[in-house]
């Protein structure tokens, strides 16, 4: 498939010593993908290398390649690391090393590599004397007994789709934060075939697991990323029980005093999958708790669950910075490591600059401060005024409002066409959560006969039944998506309408990469608000879209 032909292309396969060897040889920057044979190359960040590979157009000084440590003798020591690895070889020294998928990291340190060899071929500057990594851990064991020590246990969970259907993920989810519990990463997604098979590899050999996998296979389930601390494994694990109160009563005198009887302790368990047990809810919700396969499917789930845990913040510009140094503060911001996932440009209202201002409330200069944060260009803003030219949200909580007002949610309906393989559909799913895309709902449909639900704008197009035919060839999922600008960003994603028009104008687009014909496309999205907000309720009739405010169509 084209898919993964490019894939191939992209990044060259080493996977023997021998073959390590040879790629040292090669001349100029090497990035490699360290991997393990059972979870595979980090796919999250190969968007990023093939961006970098257009945008440097350096064939000869610019390599990529995914190295699997089980078979590579020269990289023993990260076998069994759970988080992804990258290095950096110049001219077969190996002089960089990063830990997870610090996106940006990686792409500050690609390009400086290349901005560096650039000049040493020109003849502008001296190859500088790098220190060379060894790549034997000698640190290891030390790592893997500190990793056995760490003060908190973790399980994976997965919520049913039925329970996702009924309205129970919610009070699952509180019931295991109510118990003390923590959830410290979910998502919801289809999963593939073959993840459901590794997960229930225990149930294969029921007489109904055929059936079971299509299911799972069909409809959206709930992940969880679930710890508890080892103080908590015994707390949970022995409940006090007291004997039902009777009237104390003074033995008689001549009866010598008993014992106080020991009190009962009950035991039911410390576990995630015996706390779900006890609560009646263990036949929505199964859990994988074996440490080795939990970290598996952590990194199958997660892959950067280990290396960050995600935390969002506002951040706010005020104008004079905004107007000067917008370029400047951005880099730095990339630099230190950090993600910038959305950004808009906006005058605020009064009342917003007043809500963002209110530490300035008692201060002479307040309504100038008003002024400047109100004011649509630099030249009506208050100059030197006292106040820090940046806004940045004080608590978790906070940042989760401010997130919510500044950037609200916006749905729009999606679908995937029944020309999309299975390994396709695959790589689509993951290319919208890369893109930030919540799949709220989705389901798996023969559109036959009900095509005028999503296409009902072009049901008098001449057209009309060639789109009918397409879409009637076998099932298509279909899907609400939510985000920040969720219509035009999900356009984008898709790319033109015509696959051969997308290869040479958004060649990273899905329908560039999936798409066979203008009719299948491989993906189809609403055109605008109304639209989004029509489609989602003929298919998800319960559903009401939110936030449909008019984007700006592309």
């Amino acid at each position: 498939m084209a898919g993964k032909k490019r894939e191939i292309q992209l990044q060259t396969v080493i996977n023997t010593q021998s073959l390590w060897e040879e790629m040292l040889q090669n001349k100029g920057v090497t990035v490699i993908d360290v991997y393990q044979a059972w979870c595979g190359p980090c796919k999250a960040m190969q968007t990023l290398f093939r961006k970098l590979k257009n945008e440097l157009n350096e064939e000869e000084i610019l390599h990529f390649v995914v190295a699997e440590a089980d078979s590579i003798l020269a990289l023993q020591s990260f076998r069994d690391n759970c988080e992804p690895v990258f290095l950096f070889s110049v001219n077969g020294k190996i002089i960089s090393k990063i830990e997870g998928a610090n996106a940006p990291l990686v792409n500050q340190t690609i390009i400086n590599l290349v901005n560096e060899e650039r000049k040493i071929v020109a003849g502008e500057m001296d190859r500088p004397q790098y220190h060379e990594i060894t790549l034997v851990d000698s640190n290891a064991d030390a790592r893997k007994g500190s990793k056995e020590s760490m003060d908190r246990i973790y399980s994976i969970a997965i919520i049913k789709p039925e329970a996702m259907n009924t309205g129970k993920t919610i009070e699952i989810k509180e019931n295991i934060a109510n118990a003390g519990f923590v959830i410290e990463a979910e998502d919801n997604r289809v999963l593939t075939e073959n993840q459901v098979r590794d997960f229930y590899r225990q149930k294969s050999e029921q007489p109904d697991f055929e059936e079971f996998v299509s299911l799972m296979t069909n409809r959206l389930s709930y992940v969880l990323v679930v710890s508890r601390s080892n103080e908590q494994e015994f707390a949970l694990k022995e409940e006090n029980i007291t004997e039902p109160e009777t009237e104390l009563q003074e033995p008689p005198e001549e009866q010598p005093e008993m014992d106080t009887p020991p009190v009962v302790k009950k035991k039911w368990g410390s576990t995630l999958e015996e706390y779900l047990d006890k609560e009646n809810i263990h036949e929505f919700c199964d859990v994988e708790e074996d440490e080795e396969n939990v970290h598996k499917f952590i990194d199958l789930f997660f892959p950067d669950f280990k290396n960050i845990k995600l935390e969002k913040i506002l951040v706010l510009l005020r104008p004079d910075l905004f107007q000067e140094k917008k370029e400047d503060v951005l880099s730095i911001i990339l630099n230190e490591g950090f993600l910038i996932l959305m950004q808009r440009q906006l005058v605020l209202t009064e009342e917003e600059a007043r809500i963002l201002c209110k530490e300035y409330e008692n201060e002479d200069y307040f309504e100038n401060v008003i002024e400047n944060m109100t004011s649509l260009c630099v030249q009506f803003a208050m100059e030197s005024l006292p106040i820090n030219q940046f806004y940045g949200s004080d608590s978790l909580e906070l940042a989760e409002r401010d997130i919510q007002y500044f950037f609200p949610p916006q749905q729009t309906l999606a679908l995937i066409k029944p020309h999309v393989t299975p390994e396709q559909r695959e790589a689509i799913l993951h290319r919208i959560k890369e893109a930030g895309f919540e799949i709220t709902q989705m389901k798996e449909i023969l559109l036959k006969g009900n095509v005028d639900k999503i296409y009902y704008k072009i049901a008098n197009k001449f057209f009309y039944n060639d789109v009918v035919e397409a879409l009637s060839e076998g099932p298509s999922l279909v899907m609400v998506l939510s985000k920040w600008n969720a219509i035009s960003d999900w356009r984008r994603l898709m790319g033109p309408t015509d696959p051969n028009e997308a290869k040479l104008l958004s060649p990273d687009s899905i329908r560039a990469q999936f798409g066979t014909s203008t009719l299948r496309n491989a993906v189809h999205g609403s055109t605008n608000a109304a639209e989004a907000v029509q489609g989602i309720y003929n298919i998800f009739e319960e559903i009401v879209p939110e936030n449909p405010e008019n984007p700006e169509e592309n």
